[in-house]
């Protein structure tokens, strides 16, 4: 079996392809995917949001794969419970054995989630990008957030404008503030000779508080 790489999960079409895709990619993720492209988003997007001065409270990750990010905030000194949603069970099976999250829930987060309104953090890397998910998403996060609720989402650059989260986003209007927004490089130098196609990627990390 060949092993899937950015090029097969850039090209996704639908939730059934997505679960199969990462649960053949689920074992040798960490391995494979994230240590030999020196996959640097999930750290610079737990960075940005400990920057935003997080009220107290539960975070939920997004998007949450094998828990790199959860993994990077406890890295930074984070201490509070953590929650993960993924679409795959495989991926989430993987994070599990890690020990980082308080709950793990197999779900479609573009579409109104069984999670209760308590998240004082919602925080994604890698899931808002080519073929996973769009600003739809936006809705049924901001709805179990509670009101001063800080968000960290990396947005891939090449389907910013593309997907229309811009226009997403500024459509949310008063329901969010502190809108702001930096661009990273999502993986290091080791990318360049693993994956030249893909190594000068970018992402736009996006925070903002639920009002």
């Amino acid at each position: 079996m060949t092993t899937p790489d950015l090029s097969g999960a850039y090209a996704l079409d639908g939730a059934d392809a997505c679960r199969r895709l990462y649960a053949d990619w689920a074992d040798s993720y960490d391995s494979d995917f994230a240590a030999g492209m020196d996959y640097r988003l999930p750290a610079e997007t737990a960075a940005a949001w400990l920057r935003s001065d997080p009220p107290p409270g539960p975070v939920l990750d997004v998007g949450a794969g094998t828990g790199l990010l959860a993994a990077a905030l406890r890295g930074m000194g984070h201490r509070g419970a953590i929650d993960a949603v993924d679409l795959s069970e495989a991926m989430l099976d993987r994070a599990a054995r890690k020990g980082l999250y308080r709950r793990l829930t197999a779900a479609d987060v573009t579409r109104p989630l069984p999670l209760p309104a308590e998240y004082a953090g919602i925080v994604s890397s890698g899931t808002f990008t080519h073929g996973h998910v769009g600003p739809e998403a936006l809705a049924p996060l901001l709805a179990i957030a509670r009101p001063g609720a800080v968000f960290a989402l990396s947005v891939n650059a090449a389907v910013w404008e593309a997907l229309g989260f811009a226009r997403a986003l500024d459509a949310l209007g008063e329901r969010i503030g502190g809108l702001d927004r930096a661009e990273v490089s999502i993986y290091g130098e080791a990318a360049r000779r693993r994956d030249p196609a893909h190594a000068a990627d970018h992402a736009l990390i996006v925070t903002f508080r639920k009002t």
